[in-house]
């Protein structure tokens, strides 16, 4: 059976407990220390003859809130907070492994000298630059519409990176490179540019913060490969999950908030992962979001 789990616990407590080069792939999204607390309002729509909306060949549907999920992303010290767990992170890698850290302007900075210190200078492969267009825009500067992604390696030469796995991209000039190549497509460089979750489309959970499977899966494609585990422990609304899962790898979740295991259990349920940690009425929240 692959191993398939989502673990409500504190990070740092389950990763001190976890075996030493046992991860082949890890993929970190922490809070991004904004300052500020991130929150996302979820509602649904039931048919109502008096309701608010109009949807479809006139019929009537009511807004239903569905509460708000969210966290306080502020930090006295976050590269205290974080250097232990990076530490753990290094330790559990395989000697192939891959290590990436997802955030924002704020902190990529320090982030950087940090992990050169944890896994070395040698070992630093790549700062990946997601880039997205939307939301608001300010008037004070030029607007932020971009996170940063830094990857690391166990070992600074020997490493997964399946150059075959990357999906193509189109050209921005298809007629200069002539009709083959334009069919083919291009490989991404370090600059992905790639939309957000959309917030009424199907791959929402409702949960803030959450990224695309688009993202995720460039990068479970080309750093693992099949039957490999993939360890996220600021797991979220499961993303990562989802992404390992549908391209056959196994996966370890953890989480300390038990709302983001209710999300994480009940978006992965099809593929029958083993829930530690969680009290005995999580299993009616699961299957009740209302």
């Amino acid at each position: 059976m692959p191993r398939r789990q989502i673990v409500l616990a504190d990070n740092l407590d389950y990763l001190r407990e976890a075996e030493s080069e046992s991860v082949d792939l890890i993929y970190i999204d922490p809070p991004f220390n904004t300052g500020r607390r991130q929150e996302r309002h979820r509602i649904s729509v039931e048919q109502d003859d008096e309701g608010d909306r109009t949807g479809f060949q006139g019929r009537r549907y009511r807004t239903v809130d569905r509460g708000a999920s969210g966290y306080d992303d502020r930090f006295d010290d976050f590269l205290a907070f974080l250097e232990p767990r990076l530490r753990e992170a290094h330790r559990l890698l395989r000697p192939h492994g891959c290590f990436f850290l997802h955030i924002d302007y704020r902190e990529v900075h320090y982030c950087k000298v940090l992990l050169d210190r944890v896994f070395g200078r040698d070992c630093f492969q790549n700062e990946i630059i997601w880039a997205y267009d939307y939301g608001a825009r300010s008037k004070k500067r030029w607007s932020a519409k971009h996170d940063n992604i830094l990857w690391y390696t166990r070992d600074p030469k020997q490493y997964t990176f399946h150059f075959d796995e990357m999906d193509r991209i189109p050209y921005m000039a298809p007629g200069l490179v002539g009709k083959e190549k334009a069919a083919r497509g291009k490989t991404p460089t370090d600059v992905w540019w790639h939309t957000i979750v959309s917030p009424s489309g199907k791959e929402k959970t409702g949960y803030a913060t959450q990224k695309p499977l688009g993202v995720l899966d460039r990068i479970v494609k080309v750093h693992s490969d099949p039957g490999d585990l993939v360890l996220d422990f600021f797991a979220g609304s499961g993303t990562t999950g989802e992404s390992a899962a549908r391209l056959d790898r196994q996966f370890v979740l953890v989480d300390h908030s038990a709302e983001a295991v209710d999300v994480m259990a009940r978006r992965l349920a099809r593929f029958e992962p083993e829930v530690l940690g969680r009290d005995e009425n999580a299993a009616t929240r699961a299957a009740d979001p209302s």
